[in-house]
């Protein structure tokens, strides 16, 4: 059977309309944000100036701003400050995910340090303005810095850009060039013991064979080393961790070893194009959640009069503050539990792989009254997104009199055999003493 032409039409937009929008997608499920027509985007400004001890000091200034996207001569779709971002080889939307709502922007100036350069680019001038716009997502997906390139029209006098720099009024439209995006998507690390985590870094450049160098180092306690460094100028590359293939094409993701207590820190990927500088800090720290037990199975039978060491066992945890707490409640009673205080507590144990145990212990001699009673033991750690908790039900008992009667029977018993046993040995004794007098 012939499918009529117009049903064809039908059928070819529905399936075009479910792929176009499938594309829109992230692979996470994300929204795209590629056709963004525009975002709100405070622009932080700033006052320089030399102070009479001859220091440099600097007044921020949160302004309203929005970053358009489109065409040299559009118009602003808002009344506001407008960094028009017109097209190039870099579109920092393509790296955006979710959707604006879950979106911080924020627009900076940018000081070249005193580097004057012209950008390889057509149009580029040796006087042209730069920006960053960095994008954080609210629930730590990816962070994103763009570098935009303004020309104005005439050159800056002097050396030092952020001593003069151009002024930005309340409604002025701005048109600029995405040149360097500078991407991670993974702002935070946390990863327990010995896994081999991946640190994200990404960029791109808006032109061919940039004169780029890129570099990873570890910052902890004050002092920063270096993990990697690779020039695309003369090839060369110091340290491992970075597949240096990979560079050219915009990768500069960072491979740790097997993570140890010593990993902890801030690593900071950080790429250079003169007159640009991008970077971005991705702190790990390192996390185990704690194995907890108890000494007794989950029902206790004690005999009145009887003491029991009651212990609780957290092992294996990282980083070291954990929080053990005993509380007892009235099963299927007061929801509002007891707490104990007269819990004991062992010195925190380190273990070689680096994670840490400690012990929670008290002494128990129930009364009566207390059987029935549930004993919950409660580990808090920031590893754990709720509280681990082992419990167990105390049943308390009387000592059983039938024993009792039977181990008296059984003295008298003992005494009596004792008795017969002596008693003939004794009378004939006397006898034997009688004969002898």
């Amino acid at each position: 059977m012939t499918v009529p032409r117009t049903r064809k039409y039908i059928m070819f937009w529905i399936f075009s309309g479910l792929i176009l929008a499938l594309l829109r997608l992230g692979v996470n499920g994300s929204q795209s944000l590629y056709d963004v027509q525009w975002l709100p985007c405070p622009f932080v400004d700033e006052t320089v100036n030399i102070n009479e001890d001859g220091h440099t000091e600097t007044k921020y200034i949160n302004r309203e701003a929005v970053l358009q996207f489109g065409n040299v001569g559009d118009k602003p779709l808002h009344p506001t400050i407008t960094f028009l971002v017109t097209a190039s080889k870099v579109d920092m939307r393509r790296y955006l995910e979710g959707s604006e709502d879950t979106l911080n922007c924020e627009i900076r100036r940018y000081s070249t340090g005193g580097i004057v350069m012209r950008w390889p680019t057509a149009g580029a001038q040796d006087h042209d303005v730069w920006f960053t716009c960095t994008i954080r997502h609210t629930q730590g997906l990816f962070v994103i810095t763009t570098f935009l390139r303004h020309t104005t029209a005439a050159p800056a006098q002097g050396e030092v850009d952020f001593l003069q720099w151009k002024i930005v009024n309340d409604r002025d439209l701005l048109t600029t060039s995405a040149a360097m995006v500078v991407l991670t998507r993974t702002p935070s690390v946390e990863v327990g013991f010995l896994k081999e985590p991946n640190m994200h870094c990404q960029f791109a450049v808006d032109h061919k064979l940039p004169n780029a160098t890129v570099e990873w180092r570890l910052q902890k306690h004050g002092e920063r080393s270096k993990l990697f460094s690779y020039s695309s100028r003369t090839g060369k590359s110091e340290g491992s961790g970075v597949t240096v293939k990979t560079i050219a094409a915009g990768n500069a993701s960072y491979k740790l070893p097997p993570t140890k207590k010593h990993s902890e820190g801030t690593y900071i990927c950080s790429v250079m194009v003169p007159p640009l500088y991008g970077s971005h800090d991705i702190p790990l720290t390192l996390s185990e959640q704690p194995r907890v037990s108890i000494n007794v199975g989950s029902t206790l039978s004690m005999t009145l009069g009887k003491d029991q060491k009651l212990i609780c066992d957290a092992e294996g945890y990282y980083p070291l503050d954990v929080n053990i707490e005993w509380y007892r409640e009235v099963s299927g009673g007061s929801p509002t539990p007891s707490f104990l205080k007269n819990i004991l507590y062992s010195s925190h144990r380190l273990h070689q792989d680096g994670t840490y145990s400690l012990s929670a212990f008290f002494y128990l001699q129930p009364s009566l009254e207390d059987s029935g009673y549930k004993y919950t033991c409660r580990v808090s750690h920031k590893s754990l997104l709720i509280p681990i908790r082992k419990s167990f039900y105390l049943i308390v008992t009387e000592p059983d009199s039938t024993i009792w009667y039977i181990a008296v029977i059984g003295f008298i018993i003992a005494m009596l055999v004792i008795l017969c046993y002596m008693l003939p040995q004794y009378l004939a004794g006397r006898k034997a003493a009688k004969k002898r007098f």
